[in-house]
């Protein structure tokens, strides 16, 4: 029997369950198809691949071919979970943009579109939702921002970026985002803007009192070279298989045991 398809929807009622949402990237069929087995709710072809599949040094190279190519093959893989697809650096900055670059990893087979930023992206956002595009958000650590931020850095630390924060947060889910992710930002941070909003909120480096959690999948089996960030852990250790690795990353986010107070940020 197939397993039931996840739909937006879906991920919405696993919200008001409190039911946490496992979430992970994907770049290939085959390794789409081994994390949608593992249970995995959302697939992301994240723009991560050009560090992990290129050996770039950052997202920014990444263009919308290089997304739709490989949208269409994690398509293949998989059966249940809802896949998302990240807008790539430069794809979106303005209401034509977004559509067209939008409009073609929905054709490659996303069900949903990742764009970074905050209220300047309103307009963009509310162009996407108004044609049918369901839109996730990601403040926090924006990696295509990461000259601006002046590096990888934890954000939200002091009072006034919080509240910034949190005023992005509101109004990227006024402009109809059905979903955000929050990256490197305190713990207590992430959780009040989880509880203030209806839609899901997905962590990485977020701490674990959010609606779900989001890793790359090859820091979860260990492939990423050192240093790594804090918020990932290597699940390979104690598995005996990559299916396995990946079942015990959805095991541990479904039961909550997984970010623990180690992987967090004050």
């Amino acid at each position: 029997m197939n397993p039931e398809k996840l739909t937006l929807p879906g991920l919405l009622r696993m919200k008001a369950k409190s039911d946490a949402i496992a979430m992970l990237t994907a770049y290939d069929a085959s390794l789409a198809r081994l994390v949608d087995q593992a249970g995995a709710d959302c697939v992301l072809v994240g723009d991560s691949l050009g560090n992990v599949i290129q050996g770039r040094d950052s997202t920014l190279p990444v263009t919308v071919a290089d997304m739709v190519y490989h949208t269409e093959a994690v398509r293949r893989g998989l059966a249940r979970a809802l896949l998302i697809a990240d807008l790539p650096f430069l794809s979106y900055h303005d209401r034509a943009s977004a559509l067209d670059s939008a409009g073609r990893l929905m054709r490659a087979g996303a069900e949903m579109v990742k764009l970074e930023g905050g209220a300047a992206i309103v307009p963009q956002i509310e162009a996407l939702v108004g044609q049918g595009i369901p839109v996730c958000g990601h403040l926090g650590l924006t990696p295509q921002h990461v000259h601006q931020l002046g590096g990888y850095r934890v954000q939200g630390r002091d009072e006034q970026a919080a509240a910034r924060l949190r005023e992005d947060a509101a109004a990227l889910a006024r402009a109809g985002a059905g979903m955000l992710v929050l990256e490197c930002v305190p713990a207590s941070l992430a959780a009040s803007v989880s509880s203030a909003l209806t839609i899901p909120v997905i962590g990485i480096g977020a701490g674990s009192n959010v609606d779900g959690q989001v890793l790359v999948s090859y820091d979860v089996l260990g492939i990423s070279p050192p240093p790594r960030p804090r918020f990932v852990k290597n699940f390979m250790v104690g598995s005996d298989s990559i299916g396995a690795a990946l079942e015990a990353f959805v095991a541990a986010v479904r039961e909550r045991r997984f970010p623990a107070a180690e992987h967090a940020y004050r």
